[in-house]
């Protein structure tokens, strides 16, 4: 191995040392304790400690990186204190989860630090969020993000690379390719000769480098950096290393080939490096052990302080309150006249007004930019707010929705929109993980909201018609709103966009240019968890949101002599429960309308919460109107048959009689 020092100086050398040798003791403490069970899990990074070393050192504290699994390189380099990293892997308050997740599961702002989750691929495109949002302010920052040699086979990351090169966005994609994946070694991983030469498919500069030679590591990435500065744009670097030890140590290495393993150790960075600083006159024997000596006194002292803070004593109040950031909803209420518009003409209104009010306000989509959307809601607004706040995007809804992660994540809001609901399963992973799940796991909010134009009615067939609000009601952290009128939409829109939570946003299509109502031109806010009682009535009980709330004004229409409450949701996380029981407790009788099909549904929810809170007041079954248990079809016989519009009136009428 040859080593190049250039232009540092001996003391600059020696640091490179000592960030060596600080995570190689570590995990050389952290094995004896794994085989006393004093640690639960460990990701080994022996072998390939230059890279996650090499990589920290060339930037400044205040730039993000965001590691991987075997990167305590990246932590110790930026000086955690030891004690509160050993808190995090005992699962102790003190450390940066509160018990939540573990390992290098996590982020830290004051590090300026963003782990991975287990699906690894969303941190590439939240590493393109956070280097946008550098390039908005022109701050010359760079974002560093790692991932695997297996990593490279997701979607995400050839997605998040291709936004990077289009967007020409400040972040060096680190490969650590350490020969497998898990056990799967690379020539079952890929065909290519070399990782880096994905990089020339998407227009990105990419190099090979050593990734055991800390040196070749520091320098070359030291040049790059200031190029990157000077002229913002991605580049792709494989380190090509080795894994020493198990994917994780209770995998083993048996799977490897001894006269690999032989091999790499000859290879290894932190010995290797010792000889040539030994060699040069920079170390000597003495200052080695010295460095030792004070790295293990470190590891000993902080792990007797973490050792010494007591377990975790869980509660229900402590658990429930960090599913989300905590929001404090302002009332704007609206004093100007009033305009009689359409309820896409509300979503538009919203969108402008926020944008305006909020100069940190990203919308990103596909075609949103020139050609104003699929529904032509943002036509216009890249004439009044620019292209690097009107972005359009490629089509890649999962890497997009982890941009917007990244944004918030550096002091964006952001706002997606799917250009069909339906398209948001190839989003899922983020939205669901991700966004859902990251200020529980470690207090980090997720100031995003996700736009859903939705709906049947239009004979646009299974794959622009589905409501799939039932795919996120269920999943803690997320917030699901659906209007069904436009004052509701603008208000709860401005306030989805105030909050720092991310927000599943219900827009159905079918009413986007056939409902009108009066909406005050200035802007205005409504809470979430809030129902409207669009009617009222004593016989009975209407539960509906979106379209159905006007399928269902048109049935009592049609039975003038229907005595009903009609609630509008309005949101669905939260949920406006006591709304929903103070009707039935005085109808009670209850129905609830939607548009999803009906097996698994909120209306079975709902439906649940009413017969455990409302079960002795009720003279009749909760009933459940929803369309059919099959896909969406396009032929408008076909559609008609599978909304659940006719069945809404029959199901209503029986339920009266019963």
């Amino acid at each position: 191995m040859l080593f190049y020092r250039q232009n540092l100086t001996d003391t600059q050398l020696l640091d490179l040392y000592k960030k060596l040798l600080k995570p190689r003791l570590i995990e050389e403490k952290m094995l004896i304790l794994i085989r006393q069970g004093k640690v639960s899990k460990w990701f080994s990074g022996i072998g390939q400690e230059a890279i996650a070393v090499g990589v920290t050192a060339v930037l400044d504290s205040s730039e993000y990186v965001l590691p991987m699994h075997r990167n305590l390189g990246v932590f110790t380099t930026r000086e955690i204190p030891l004690h509160r990293l050993f808190s995090q892997w005992q699962g102790k308050a003190n450390g940066f989860t509160k018990g939540r997740d573990r390992s290098f599961h996590f982020g830290t702002q004051e590090y300026n630090i963003i782990g991975m989750i287990s699906h690894l691929g969303p941190q590439l495109g939240i590493a393109d969020g956070i280097a946008l949002a550098d390039k908005l302010q022109n701050n010359k920052k760079i974002t560093a993000v790692f991932t695997g040699e297996g990593a490279t086979s997701e979607g995400d990351f050839h997605e998040a690379l291709n936004i990077a090169a289009v967007w020409k966005l400040p972040v060096m994609f680190i490969i650590e390719n350490n020969g497998y994946g898990l056990s799967t070694p690379t020539n079952e991983q890929y065909a290519c000769e070399n990782l880096a030469d994905k990089g020339f498919g998407y227009g990105i500069e990419s190099w090979i480098i050593d990734g055991n030679n800390i040196l070749e590591v520091y320098n070359k990435l030291s040049q790059l950096k200031k190029e990157m500065q000077e002229d913002p744009h991605p580049v792709l670097l494989e380190f090509k290393t080795f894994r020493m030890r198990g994917h994780e140590e209770a995998s083993g290495t048996k799977y490897v080939p001894q006269e690999l393993m032989n091999q790499w150790e000859l290879r290894d960075p932190v010995t290797n490096y010792q000889k040539y600083l030994t060699e040069i006159g920079v170390l000597t024997t003495e200052l080695d052990e010295q460095f030792h000596v004070e790295i293990k006194k470190e590891i000993d002292e902080n792990w007797a302080i973490a050792n010494a803070e007591p377990e975790i004593e869980p509660t229900y109040s402590g658990e429930l309150d960090d599913v989300y950031e905590e929001f404090q909803y302002e009332e704007y209420s609206h004093n100007s006249e009033s305009e009689n518009i359409r309820f896409i003409d509300a979503i538009r209104n919203s969108l402008e007004q926020s944008m305006w009010r909020h100069k940190n306000l990203v919308i990103m989509g596909q075609d949103i930019a020139e050609y104003g959307g699929a529904f032509k809601i943002t036509e216009n607004f890249v004439d009044a707010f620019g292209k690097d706040r009107i972005r359009n995007t490629p089509i890649c809804e999962s890497a997009v929705v982890s941009t917007g992660m990244g944004l918030s994540i550096n002091g964006y809001k952001a706002i997606v929109e799917m250009q069909f609901a339906d398209f948001v399963s190839t989003g899922f992973n983020p939205i669901v993980n991700l966004l859902a799940k990251s200020h529980y796991r470690w207090g980090e909010k997720a100031d995003v909201v996700v736009r859903m134009p939705c709906g049947g009615g239009t004979q646009a067939g299974p794959f622009h018609s589905q409501t799939n609000e039932a795919w996120f009601t269920k999943t803690p952290g997320l917030k699901v709103v659906y209007p069904a009128f436009p004052y509701d939409a603008k208000g709860l829109l401005n306030t989805a966009i105030n909050d720092p939570n991310p927000v599943l946003f219900f827009e159905h299509k079918l009413l986007y240019r056939s409902i009108y109502q009066e909406v005050p031109k200035d802007y205005y806010t409504i809470p979430f968890g809030k129902a409207a009682l669009v009617k009222e009535g004593k016989s009975v009980t209407i539960i509906a949101f979106g379209a159905p709330v006007h399928w269902a004004l048109d049935t009592l229409a049609k039975h003038p002599g229907i005595n009903a409450d009609l609630i509008d949701l309005r949101t669905l996380q939260p949920l406006d429960t006591e709304t929903i029981f103070a009707s039935v407790k005085k109808t009670g009788k209850a129905i609830i309308y939607q548009e999803d099909t009906l097996f698994g549904g909120i209306a079975s929810d709902i439906s649940a919460l009413i017969m455990e809170n409302c079960f002795e007041y009720l003279d009749a079954p909760v009933k459940r109107v929803a369309s059919l248990d099959s896909p969406i079809p396009f032929t408008k016989a076909l559609e008609d048959q599978f909304l659940p519009r006719n069945r809404f009136e029959e199901t209503l009428l029986e339920l009266l009689s019963y």
